[in-house]
């Protein structure tokens, strides 16, 4: 790919402002030597004012959603790129949230330009496991975690009953639930639909990645081996994050 395209694909600039760049002396190798208009380097081998390139597209990162962000930027406020570096939202694919998040709601939300991947977390036959910590209105009965395991619960206004869902109590009012499917509104709707109301839904894990020491607001991009844990089975109900 010619450099300028490259760069420009990457949110750094249009294309006219990547010339710019080039024209003075911004863009060089790894050796420091300027790149021109008609350069041929690999990604890898790329400077920009001295500092190695964004990653190519394929790139994936997690952030730590706080309260009051939206996923869309069709949605009215604050929206989730505002909390990514500009550039980011001028990628080439664009850069997209991989499921998402209620305004109310907090905690893991990934986020990637690689399409393919995207739909393989969130495909329904994929059937990533998905923990929350969830805050209720109301104590549980006690009753609620062989109603969610039973897989005969049907919500309202859908034709299909849910596929069987771990929950575990974690206090009077607290819950930990791990699903394998993305419904509009599932888990709200869950245990609306066993007399009660969710107040809080903090997403924890996505498969066997969690969000470790990650604070509220912040972001970091995805090594192959934090992609690989995204398709473990295993829930993190006992605790354990990554």
């Amino acid at each position: 790919m010619r450099l300028v395209r490259l760069i420009a694909n990457l949110g750094y600039g249009s294309q006219k402002e990547v010339r710019a760049m080039i024209r003075d002396g911004r863009l060089t190798d790894s050796d420091g030597v300027p790149l021109s208009m008609d350069s041929r380097v690999g990604h890898v081998g790329v400077r920009l004012d001295g500092e190695a390139l964004d990653p190519a597209p394929g790139m994936v990162l997690m952030l730590n959603k706080p309260v009051n962000y939206t996923c869309s930027t069709s949605d009215p406020g604050r929206v989730v790129y505002e909390l990514l570096p500009e550039r980011f939202g001028r990628r080439n694919p664009a850069l997209a949230p991989v499921g998402r998040l209620d305004r109310d709601s907090t905690g893991l939300l990934l986020m990637t330009d690689d399409g393919a991947l995207l739909h393989r977390v969130t495909a329904p036959r994929s059937h990533v496991p998905k923990t929350y910590d969830v805050t209720l209105a109301r104590p549980l009965d006690g009753g609620e975690a062989a109603i969610f395991a039973s897989g005969a619960l049907m919500l309202r206004s859908e034709t299909t009953p849910l596929a069987p869902a771990t929950m575990v109590a974690t206090g009077e009012r607290q819950a930990r639930l791990t699903i394998v499917e993305g419904r509009y509104h599932q888990i709200k709707r869950m245990f609306a639909a066993v007399g009660n109301h969710v107040e809080g839904l903090h997403r924890r894990a996505v498969g066997g990645l969690g969000l470790g020491d990650l604070a509220p607001g912040r972001w970091r991009l995805l090594t192959a081996g934090d992609i690989a844990r995204i398709f473990e089975r295993g829930d993190l109900s006992d605790g354990q994050e990554g």
